[in-house]
């Protein structure tokens, strides 16, 4: 090559035509036919031939030689017909150069300028063979196909983003916004794919094509393309983005609710009889009470209080779910995969159908239940001498709520024995090295208005002081029960903590929250072991079947040692712990998120106001508190002239907060 050489080469998916101005080693500078000077390497060219233009020409004149140059060989595309020479050739499978190529496709001596014409059509029409530098391979037959397909969809996937942004352009610029129950074809498969992308972002299997939708129709925000969505209906402004994300289903299959709907029918069982040749033990005349929340339907423990010979026989009474809900049948495999109930400010997802967990497994006022009862001897001092556990058949005779407990807590004699008895358990547990951790609980509700209230809740309130301690009671002679017949369970087990704080419960909010922080991941297994956090040398969670799947199963081996089941091997044990710990964990999320956003919700509404914050340490450039109010960490900003250190206490003024975001912002005043 030298200088004055006519050469091609491609850009921006054209055939540009351009003279070598200088050559520099494999370097070159080129003018284009567009007027343009560029830099190139030699082997960018797509054709070079032999032919000269003289350099001392003006550059409009080199120009205007170069555009006739192009405009000839672009001519001569006209008389090559790609598709007629890949029938022909197609069988021969090598590869052919652009002479022979060319008198394929021209009769007579081919020019140079032939050629060019032979690279531009085949370049121009990409589907037949595929060429690199001036050579030439026909495809295959099936790869032609292929390609066309490929081509098809390319073509309809630029026709579907161009139809999506335009639409989405028009609704944003006319503010008018269809009801999406009346949407269909490309408008409602845009819709799907964006709330895909939103969900689940880089790993939505649509996010290439939504990442273009939105980029052509100004969406690329998340908050703008949230706005437009629920402007269409198609979520909330409060809709539960964590449980979209998630797989949790809100509805029960049909299949799961008709086969619940069977059970109940046929459920029967007026007159206390016996179970696969077992007796139950018949406890009906025994005064139950329930204690539980105000808005509470599914209850599944019950407790009772008698004095037979001088001493206390205390009953905690559990619904046996598992008298109606067999294993692996529709229903037992649609609870192993919820996991638990999920229960959030605005939602309650149960893990049984609600004509189960509300009716027939739920300790109904007056009405008959199956229960797995645990009946616990003390003495008058309320120390603990024996226990059983057995199959029963029980009523509730009232139905109290936490708040009634509390009001009676001081008059009510039998609540008054079962408080001292729940005091006695505790001090027990401190005194066996328990770890008692005390913190307000923050409780969230909608308000008719849809608004969120928040109130915080005395954990330590006589009500709930008394059934959680009789409730870990339970769940702790369960543990003891399996044991004690070697039968393997989901037992609960909690190493030391990385550090104690205080003794017994002497210690304050910050002390409280930062022992939290300190506890040992607590661990599960088909064998007993020792539970730190509480004080125990054996424990399992058994007293909520109706909510938790764990408790379910554990349910089942205890039905085993008493003729009821059929037990589980330590296999299933193990595989029940491993199949069911995923959807706990995404429960977990799902209603700490959930709770979050309604408690940041609350706070959208109370910019400027003043609270108390703990301050826990010291940050880089601020420091990470607590505000003692709504219980809540966040980061305050460090002021010139303020040193503060953990545990003091400081004023703060809400600065921001978004619950959408996950934002809270405030600053020391």
């Amino acid at each position: 090559m030298e200088s004055g050489n006519v050469v091609e080469f491609i850009e921006s998916q054209k055939i540009t035509c351009a003279v070598i101005l200088e050559v520099k080693k494999l370097r070159l500078r080129l003018l284009t036919e567009t007027n343009r000077e560029v830099k190139m390497l030699a082997s960018r060219l797509s054709h070079k031939c032999d032919s000269l233009l003289d350099l001392s020409m003006s550059r409009e004149k080199l120009v205007a030689s170069l555009k006739t140059i192009a405009r000839r060989r672009t001519a001569l595309i006209s008389s090559i017909d790609v598709k007629e020479l890949w029938e022909v050739l197609n069988t021969e499978q090598e590869w052919i150069d652009l002479p022979t190529m060319t008198r394929f496709c021209f009769s007579g001596e081919p020019t140079q300028d032939h050629e060019s014409a032979v690279v531009r059509a085949f370049f121009n029409d990409r589907l037949y063979f595929k060429f690199k530098g001036d050579q030439f391979f026909p495809l295959t037959v099936e790869q032609v196909i292929e390609i066309e397909n490929r081509k098809k969809k390319d073509e309809e996937r630029a026709r579907f983003i161009n139809i999506c942004s335009q639409w989405l352009k028009d609704l944003v610029a006319q503010e008018s916004y269809p009801a999406v129950s009346g949407l269909e074809g490309d408008q409602a498969r845009c819709l799907d794919i964006l709330k895909s992308a939103f969900l689940f972002e880089k790993e939505s299997d649509y996010h290439q094509i939504a990442k273009q939708i939105r980029k052509d129709a100004g969406l690329e925000k998340q908050d703008r393309l949230f706005s437009l969505l629920v402007k269409l209906g198609v979520w909330g402004r409060d809709v539960n983005l964590d449980l979209l994300r998630s797989s949790v289903e809100v509805e029960f299959p049909e299949s799961v609710k008709d086969y619940a709907e069977k059970l109940v029918k046929e459920a029967f069982y007026s007159t206390p009889k016996p179970s696969n040749g077992h007796q139950r033990q018949d406890l009906t005349d025994i005064p139950l009470i329930t204690i539980d929340g105000q808005a509470t339907l599914d209850f599944d423990d019950a407790l009772s209080l008698e004095m037979i010979d001088g001493y206390y026989r205390l009953g905690i009474h559990i619904s046996d779910v598992a008298h109606f809900i067999k294993k692996d049948d529709p229903i037992d495999r649609e609870a192993s995969v919820r996991g638990s109930s999920i229960y959030t400010p605005d939602q309650k997802i149960p893990m049984l159908p609600p004509s189960m967990a509300e009716g027939l497994c739920s300790l109904r006022a007056d009405e008959l239940r199956p229960a797995i009862s645990t009946l616990v001897k003390l003495t008058p001092s309320a120390e603990i001498m024996d226990y059983e556990v057995v199959a029963s058949w029980i009523k509730v005779k009232r139905q109290l709520t936490y708040y009634d407990v509390n009001m009676v807590a001081e008059e009510d004699k039998e609540i008054q024995a079962l408080g001292n008895i729940a005091r006695k358990f505790r001090q027990r547990r401190l005194s066996q090295g328990a770890l008692q951790i005390t913190l307000p609980e923050i409780n969230i509700w909608i308000n008719n208005d849809g608004e969120p209230v928040v109130n915080r809740i005395n954990r330590e309130s006589p009500a709930r002081m008394l059934v959680a301690e009789l409730m870990i009671m339970a769940n702790w002679l369960m543990a003891g029960f399996l044991a004690k017949h070697r039968q393997p369970a989901i037992f609960r087990s909690q190493p030391p903590p990385r550090d104690r704080l205080y003794r017994n419960n002497e210690g304050s909010l910050f002390q409280n929250w930062m022992q939290r922080k300190l506890l040992s991941r607590f661990a599960l297994g088909s064998e007993p072991r020792h539970h730190s956090g509480l004080g125990l040398d054996a424990y399992v969670t058994a007293t909520s079947p109706i909510r938790k799947y764990f408790d379910l199963a554990t349910q089942r081996q205890i039905r085993a040692v008493l003729g009821f089941d059929e037990p589980y091997a330590h296999e299933d044990v193990l595989k029940i712990i491993n199949a069911v710990e995923q959807p706990m964990s995404t429960v977990s999320r799902i209603q700490y998120t959930r709770n979050r956003y309604w408690l940041l919700k609350n706070l959208e509404q109370r910019a400027g106001e003043k609270t108390e914050a703990v301050v826990l340490s010291k940050l880089r450039n601020s420091y990470l508190t607590l505000l003692k109010e709504y219980m809540l960490e966040c980061r305050l900003p460090m002021s010139q002239g303020i040193e503060l250190k953990p545990q003091d206490l400081v004023q703060v003024t809400l600065q921001h907060a978004s619950a959408r975001n996950d934002m809270l912002s405030v600053y020391i005043g």
